[in-house]
Order: structure tokens, then C-alpha cells, then sequence
């Protein structure tokens, strides 16, 4: 049996002479003057940009950890409106550190020439009382940006992203549990 010969890839990029790409944040912020706990990442992924809303990835985690987290129904997030309408209702507002940055696609490894979000914003505009980051680099990128500016440490949650396969949905669930308990808090 012949093999076939092997398919060449169309547009394939040499990643040592690739040039991350400059993002510009534009999806606006989720919050109100109820909002209690923030939640940031880094910067919107290709596909969240492309339909308009955080986490938009269908393989990202993050709205079925809430849905596990608050005890909703599976697929109780699955479109936009919903999303928003659960996080304005349960008092978290979601925003992510970066307002522009070069990355390449989702890598948040690859991020470059990084330019915070100004967190004000929100922080004027509601009681928050808690900061939480997803992902490590959300962690690192809010610490050097943000955290004087805002006044509080963030806590720092692991990444839904697919790219963090290590960690199960159940495991998931429990480590973001600290926001579950602030928001849960007098």
C-alpha cells in the first residue's frame, strides 16, 4: 500500500519570522452599580472577538464552570444575552486586563507591547470587593498594571481555556469556589 504523499499546508507560517498581531480590545465591559466581584483575563481570544463576547470559544470552559459553580441547568449560558443577563444577576462584573496588545491568535504566552485596560471604570462605578484573574498570565499582567491603580490584590484562578487540559471540569468548579464565597459574603 502507497502512502500518500503528505498535504501542504496553505498559508503555513514560519513561527521564528512571525509577527504577533496588534489587538485592540472591543468588547465592552459587563457591569453595574450591583456588581461586587470582578473578574479579568487577559485579552480576547480570535473567536471571543469574533462573536462578540467573553470566553467565546466553544471549547473555553469558563461558562460551564458557572453554570456548575451556581448550580444552573448545563448549556444555561450558551448565548450571549443569557451570559450577560447571569452575570449582572449574580453581582460580577468581567473585563479583561488588556486593552490592546500584540499577541499570536490565543497565545497569551506570545503577548507583547501590552497596554492596560483603565479598571476605573468599573471600580467607580461599583462596590467590588474582590478581584479575580483567570489564567496565569491575567495574574502576572494585573499585578504590573493594575493593582496599584485598583488598591487590591487579585486572586488568581487557573485558565478555562482548552489549552489547560490538565485540570477537569469538576477541579475547575472548585478553584473558582473563592469567587462563589465573595460574592457570598456580608
Amino acid at each position: 500500500m502507497r502512502k500518500k504523499p503528505p498535504v501542504a499546508r496553505r498559508n503555513a507560517v514560519d513561527s521564528r519570522t512571525a509577527r504577533p498581531a496588534l489587538v485592540t480590545h472591543t468588547i465592552e465591559p459587563v457591569y453595574d452599580e450591583r456588581s461586587r466581584v470582578l473578574v479579568l483575563g487577559t485579552m480576547p481570544s480570535p473567536k471571543s472577538r469574533e462573536v462578540g463576547f467573553f470566553y467565546g470559544h466553544p471549547q473555553n470552559r469558563f461558562w460551564r464552570v458557572m453554570e456548575a459553580l451556581f448550580g444552573l441547568e448545563d448549556r444555561a449560558l450558551a448565548d450571549n444575552d443569557a451570559r450577560r443577563a447571569f452575570l449582572l444577576n449574580e453581582h460580577i462584573a468581567l473585563w479583561d486586563v488588556l486593552a490592546s496588545c500584540e499577541i499570536d491568535g490565543a497565545s497569551d504566552a506570545s503577548i507583547r507591547n501590552a497596554r492596560p485596560n483603565d479598571l476605573r471604570r468599573i471600580l467607580d462605578a461599583a462596590p467590588i470587593t474582590a478581584v479575580f484573574t483567570t489564567g496565569t498570565k491575567a495574574a502576572r499582567l494585573y499585578r504590573r498594571y493594575c493593582e496599584d491603580d485598583c488598591g487590591m490584590p487579585a486572586t488568581p484562578l487557573p485558565s478555562t481555556s482548552p489549552a489547560n487540559a490538565r485540570m477537569r471540569l469538576p477541579e475547575l468548579v472548585e478553584a473558582y469556589r473563592p469567587l462563589l464565597d465573595a460574592l457570598r459574603r456580608p
